[in-house]
């Protein structure tokens, strides 16, 4: 008489439990054909691309605001350098009327101009 295993102790003997292991099985009943995989994968990608073009327009939006900074800066910057030559210029007027040679030059009696 020889012994034939079962498939029930055989599948059993294959899986080789261990301790502390789950030994049920969750089988699903819902199955899903390659049109739905695709479908899922396609949103998940979809999904994905929606995260990263949020990312990237929020970057976008501060690059932006920091332009739109750095052009206001460049115009105080020429505002501040016309300011400092226009107080030069007065300072130096200034300083040649109230100067010595300035005080001590006289009016012309006539001037003529040449054609």
């Amino acid at each position: 008489m020889s012994y034939q295993p079962t498939t029930y102790y055989t599948s059993r003997r294959q899986q080789n439990w261990s301790r502390n292991q789950n030994t049920t099985r969750f089988v699903s009943a819902v199955k899903l054909g390659p049109v739905a995989h695709t479908i899922l994968v396609a949103l998940m990608i979809t999904v994905l691309g929606l995260i990263y073009l949020t990312q990237a327009t929020r970057t976008t939006g501060y690059d932006y605001a920091a332009q739109k900074i750095d052009s206001q800066i460049a115009e105080l910057n020429e505002e501040r350098a016309d300011l400092q030559i226009e107080n030069a210029r007065l300072t130096a007027l200034e300083t040649v009327k109230n100067s010595a040679v300035a005080k001590e030059m006289t009016t012309p009696a006539s001037t003529e101009f040449v054609e």
